[in-house]
Order: structure tokens, then sequence, then C-alpha cells
């Protein structure tokens, strides 16, 4: 297991100019040696290197709440795909005011045989109980008193010039591995050098990213969880399956889709029993509303749309809060919702990404969509909202034009009917009932609606089976 980078404290950022390139360098602080340069971004055009470092100075500088990221837009848009990337990732560590630093970049300060600092002053009372608190090296998750957090990541590199990579590899440090094996279809080991590259957000000369996502999971005993060192079972991490696989297969831009690429068969997911009579009041069984092939069909794609939205949401917003006057149309999701969730943080966006999919995942297996917590609520309302506002020609085409018809096709208003338990959750637009989401609130109590401020919106609800805490993310 590779050791985790170090994090230092962001003072500045420096440029160094050459004829044929110019560099953007953090200067950076840390407790166990002296101050150092982290390498940021090479970049072809000294202007624009220039300008790069203004930007990344004002984040140090800004707070989130006051930070406007449309320079910062318009300078990647001037720039290669690689260093754009590496420029948005130096803007969320100046504005967090830290930096990663991958063991191997930095120097650390000389250590006696005691394990102490020479020169170091005598332990206070405070540090000895501070060091009382940290992590014994043999520890296990029940011998720990404070949260432990799993964060779980899939990083992806297109290298297309490898002899650059083994290059900057080696001149940060790494060293190959021996080849032993001639048949070996690495003998240069372009999978080590990237794997060391790869520990810190900086560029890699002669690879590009192609995927970064990450996720995180608090391990909790009662779940059976334990720290990794001491796991009987392998750790093992789902990130689902490819966004953009999906997102074709539903618009049929895949010639020949796999099985897994394949849309759900709603007409066999979603059998009809045809109706006993044309009476609207006749209460036999093959009579009642039912949920049909077309209507299954339209809520997925509905459901799929607001979960790519929010997640290419996440990706901009980050945990910043949402301003609807500047943010507005801006957005596919978050500035809809509800003011309760504009100062949510990225995790939070993502679980509500997650919980449109959820429901979509619902109507795959055939079944309806329950909404398990009041994050699922929400989304299913919003999208049984978009499917009603299409007109039923633009639902008439295509896959979807071949599914039967019936004449419940389109019900969106039985949808909202049957599917919710209340709509307590649509009274947080209501300016009327401002602090209704507080279970405090005197009219919260009196109509007995519960938690809906945004920390409890996935907590999940006792009369509805709970979703796999365990699950992950598929984006």
């Amino acid at each position: 297991m590779s050791a985790q980078p170090t994090l230092a404290v962001l003072r500045s950022f420096h440029c160094e100019h050459t004829p044929s390139k110019s560099r953007i360098l953090a200067l950076v602080h840390h407790r166990e040696g002296p101050a150092s340069l982290q390498a940021v971004l090479t970049c072809r055009q000294a202007e624009l290197a220039q300008q790069a470092v203004g930007i990344l100075q004002q984040a140090i500088r800004s707070s989130a709440d006051a930070w406007k990221p449309e320079p910062l837009e318009e300078l990647c848009a001037q720039l290669p795909d690689a260093p754009a990337s590496s420029l948005r990732s130096a803007a969320r560590h100046a504005l967090a005011g830290v930096w990663p630093m991958p063991p191997g970049s930095y120097l650390k300060w000389e250590q006696n045989a005691d394990g102490v600092d020479e020169g170091a002053d005598e332990e206070t009372d405070a540090e000895s109980a501070t060091r009382a608190l940290r992590t014994p090296d043999d520890a296990r998750l029940a011998d720990l008193t404070g949260p432990v957090i799993r964060v779980e990541v899939l990083r992806e590199f297109h290298v297309h010039d490898p002899q650059a990579v083994l290059t900057a590899a080696r001149s940060a440090g790494w060293e190959p591995l021996q080849n032993d094996e001639p048949e070996d279809d690495d003998p240069q080991d372009v999978v080590g050098a990237v794997m060391w590259l790869g520990e810190s957000d900086r560029e890699i000369e002669g690879a590009d990213t192609i995927t970064d996502a990450c996720q995180g999971l608090k391990l909790r005993i009662e779940n059976g969880h334990e720290v990794a060192d001491w796991s009987e079972k392998p750790v093992v991490a789902d990130f689902g399956s490819g966004w953009r696989c999906k997102e074709a297969a539903r618009r049929g831009e895949s010639a020949k889709p796999s099985a897994e690429e394949k849309l759900p068969d709603f007409a066999a997911l979603f059998k009809m029993e045809p109706p006993h009579c044309e009476d609207p009041e006749c209460e036999d069984e093959r009579c009642q509303w039912q949920l049909t092939p077309r209507t299954a069909d339209v809520l997925y794609t509905e459901l799929c749309v607001l979960a790519d939205q929010a997640y290419d949401d996440c990706e901009e917003l980050g945990d910043g809060t949402v301003v609807p006057d500047e943010h507005e149309g801006g957005w596919g999701v978050f500035t809809y919702l509800p003011k309760v969730t504009f100062a949510a943080d990225l995790q939070w966006r993502r679980r509500f990404a997650r919980a449109a999919d959820d429901l979509a995942g619902d109507l795959e297996r055939g079944q309806w969509p329950q909404p398990t917590c009041t994050a699922e609520e929400l989304a299913l309302h919003l999208a049984v909202r978009d499917a009603g506002e299409r007109g039923d020609e633009e639902h008439a085409t295509g896959e979807h034009g071949r599914l039967p018809v019936h004449r419940d096709d389109y019900d969106f208003d039985m949808c909202s009917e049957v599917f919710f338990q209340d709509s307590d959750v649509l009274m947080l637009y209501s300016a009327r009932f401002d602090g209704i989401e507080d279970p405090d609130d005197e009219t919260n109590r009196y109509m007995g609606i519960g938690d809906l401020r945004a920390a409890a919106w996935f907590d999940p609800f006792m009369n509805v089976p709970a979703r796999d805490p365990h699950r992950g993310f598929r984006r």
C-alpha cells in the first residue's frame, strides 16, 4: 500500500521561464522539514503562465464563498487539457490553503535514535495528550477513538509518450523494478512510473488523465468494517459502470451495445394487463392504474439525465455555495433544489446524484421507484415533473416508439399520487414555511414532518428497506 501524501501549508506560487517553456511552482511549508517548491504545471506560453500565477495567488487570499471561478475557466479554455486540469486542481488546493506532497518530493529533518528531532524542545503536556490520541501502528478499528474514513481512488492515464513518462519519473526519484521475466509486456516498468507520478495531482509529462474519481466511506464496526491491514476480506471498491457508456446506450449512439450496455427491456419488465372495460370507475383489477413500459422508460431516462446533470454540476461546483443570481441557468440541478441545500458540500451533492441513479435502478429491475430517503423523494419529484412537461410526441420516438401502447401511458399525475408517502419536502420551496425543515419548528412538530435539514436528507426512512450502504458511485 503506497504512503499517503503529506499536506503542507501553501504560501505562494511562482513562475520559472525558459526560452522553450514556463513552469509554475508552489512554495509550501511543512512541519517535518524545510520549505520546498512543488511543480504545478508546464506551459509553453509565458504570458498564460504568469496569468495563472496571478489567479492562484488570488485563490490563496480568497474564501470559497468569495472566489470567482470565471477568470480561471477563461484561462483554462486557452490551455491544453492536461495543464488546464492541473490548474483547476491547483486552484482547489489554493482555496483550501494546503498542498499534497507525495513521499520523495520533500525533505524531512533527520531524527535521532529515540525518534525525536535534534534540538527539539521538551514535550509539553498538551503535546503529550495530543500524541496519546494519535494512531498506533497496529490499531484495529475498535481501538480507534475517532471516525475512520476510507477514501477509494480511481485514476486512469493514457500514456502517449512512454519515454517522457519514464524520464519524468526518474527525475522525481523513481527507480524501475528489476525485470526478471523476458516475456513481461512492461519491461521498462511504465506502470510503476505512472504509479509514482500519479501520487500527486500534478500534470504527468507524456500522459493524459482519462479518469480521476474518488469516493469516501465511514468505517463502522456494526457494519462489519475493519481497517485494511486487519481485514479478513479483500478491500474492493465499486465505482459502477461507465457513465459515458450508459449515456451513449440511452441515446442510441452505440451501434451494437453489449449485454451490460443494453437498455432495460421495459416491455418485459412491466407487463401490462389489457383493461377489463372502458369504464373509468370500474374496480376490476385489470382496470386499475398500471405503470406501463412507456411511462417507466420515460421516468428511467429522466432519472438518468438528472443524475448525469448532477454529477456534471459536482465537477464544476465542488464544495462551493450555490448563489441563484449567479448560477441560474448555469447548473442542471442544484440551483433548482430548495435553498436549505445551497451550502451543501461536494460529497452531499454526489450522494444526491446517486439518489437519482438508485431510483433508476429500481426501474431497471422492474420495480416501481421507491424513495428510501428525502433526497430520493425530491429526485423523483423532479423526474416526474420533467417527464410531465414533455409532450407525448417527444416520447414516442426511436426505440421508445416501439414499446406497447396503453391508455395509462404518460399519466404522470397518477405517478405523483402513488409513488410518494407525502409531499412534505416540496414545502421547502415556499417562503411561507421558512424554518419548517427544523424538527424543533412549531409547524414541523404540529404536522409531524420530521427532519428536513440538508444533513438529514440521506437518513433512511424507517418504513421501507434501506439501500446498501456499501454501494459506490458510477461517476
